[in-house]
């Protein structure tokens, strides 16, 4: 293929990974359709628009639903339960009727609810973006750290929470060297960061890409035009977002990636 051909493959496969990435905003229980937001406390409550009581005793979410089916993990309840949920991953969830509560824990427990028929959901029209650019397709180098770590980040809306790092990504960019402090999320790699067209093009706390996996020699692509919002920047119902550690605060314009959303 000669090379008169590669931008049109590239804003092919790009234009293809985009609407893929917005079918996902779209699906019925996505970010789109999250309706409220509760932090529990030890205080049996009914919270708007969810049957049962919710509350938090130690580190475990209790829920009765007072009758009403509920569902976890495949099994049905109607009755008060106890979940032990400190340790598990993010936004686990409850089936509530034709509707669905995410929990995640930080310390105290923060309850999500969706509803597939949000005016968010069914008013969404896209999020604007950046064209692409092979401008924005940068080589790097991971430095794996020799043994497991972690970094404590500010959160949007919430208190500070330790995440996994590997490493740090070293790239270049007109001439001058830069790092970005990698996440490691369920096996996978990616990175929060602000730049230069954050809070003016872009979403003020920050944006989010995805890493390569490493070759063997430690190489990576970032691939900026790639490069989507927090979920805090679609809702008022993430406070959880994470903030970019000091080092991934870029000093330069990466006009590359999705924009601020409607």
């Amino acid at each position: 293929m000669s090379d008169v051909h590669v931008p049109q493959e590239f804003t092919r496969a790009w234009q293809e990974w985009r609407a893929g990435w917005e079918q996902w905003l779209t699906q019925p229980f996505g970010w789109l359709s999250a309706t409220s937001h509760e932090w529990l406390d030890e205080t049996p409550r009914h919270h708007p628009g969810l049957p049962g009581r919710w509350w938090q005793h130690g580190d475990a979410i209790h829920i009765d639903p007072q009758g009403t089916p509920m569902a976890f993990d495949g099994e049905t309840f109607t009755t008060e339960r106890r979940f032990a949920l400190a340790g598990a991953p993010d936004d686990l969830r409850v089936t509530v009727g034709e509707r669905e509560v995410g929990i995640t824990y930080r310390g105290t427990y923060l309850i999500v609810t969706y509803d597939p028929s949000s005016p968010a959901r069914h008013d969404f029209d896209g999020v604007p973006t950046y064209g692409p650019s092979r401008k924005w397709v940068l080589p790097g180098r991971l430095e794996q750290f020799d043994a497991p770590a972690s970094i404590t980040l500010d959160s949007v809306g919430s208190d500070a929470h330790t995440h996994e790092t590997p490493g740090l990504v070293h790239f270049e960019y007109a001439g001058s060297e830069h790092t970005l402090q990698v996440l490691s999320s369920h096996g996978m790699l990616l990175t929060v960061f602000t730049d230069a067209t954050s809070g003016v093009t872009t979403y003020g706390a920050g944006r989010s890409l995805d890493v390569s996996g490493p070759d063997s020699e430690g190489n990576v692509t970032l691939d900026f035009n790639r490069t989507v919002n927090l979920p805090c920047a679609f809702s008022e119902h993430f406070p959880i977002c994470p903030l970019p550690p000091s080092t991934n605060r870029l000093p330069f314009a990466i006009e590359a990636g999705e924009k601020s959303p409607h």
